[in-house]
């Protein structure tokens, strides 16, 4: 008799059993790890990237934008009072949007830092308010 290569019917549904064993063991794993990166990736900009973009540009000008100007002020020299004397921009490469498509917020001065600028994300919902916002003050 002559033996033909392949696979048997068996053998294929055994990888198939492993195969979906494995997926049914490392998928939940993942499952919300997107969202979770989606949050770090708001906290680092509102914490470090946006905050570096304006220390240079009020370094250069002597004052922040203000909250008329908005972030936009990063990217092309603001044409509104109090117009930048020594603009060097742009400051940052791309307009700023969090992770879940929505432009940032600022406010200078802040309600929040008095003495400085308010900074937040209404995170996934996009929605002020509620536990998913990301902010650069401390709530009480």
């Amino acid at each position: 008799m002559k033996k033909y290569g392949g696979f048997t019917l068996i053998e294929l549904m055994l990888v198939v059993m492993i195969i979906a064993t494995l997926a049914a063991l490392v998928v939940p794993k993942f499952t919300g790890r997107a969202e979770q990166a989606k949050v770090a990736a708001a906290r680092a900009d509102i914490m470090v990237n946006i905050p570096t973009a304006l220390d240079l540009y009020e370094l250069d000008n002597g004052f922040y934008p203000t909250t008329e100007q908005g972030l936009e002020a990063l990217l092309a020299p603001p044409v509104s009072a109090p117009v930048p004397p020594k603009w060097r921009g742009p400051y940052i490469k791309k307009k700023p949007v969090d992770p879940w498509g929505n432009p940032y917020h600022y406010e200078f001065p802040g309600r929040h830092n008095r003495n400085g600028y308010d900074l937040y994300s209404f995170g996934k919902d996009g929605v002020e308010g509620g536990k998913d916002d990301i902010t650069n003050w401390e709530e009480n």
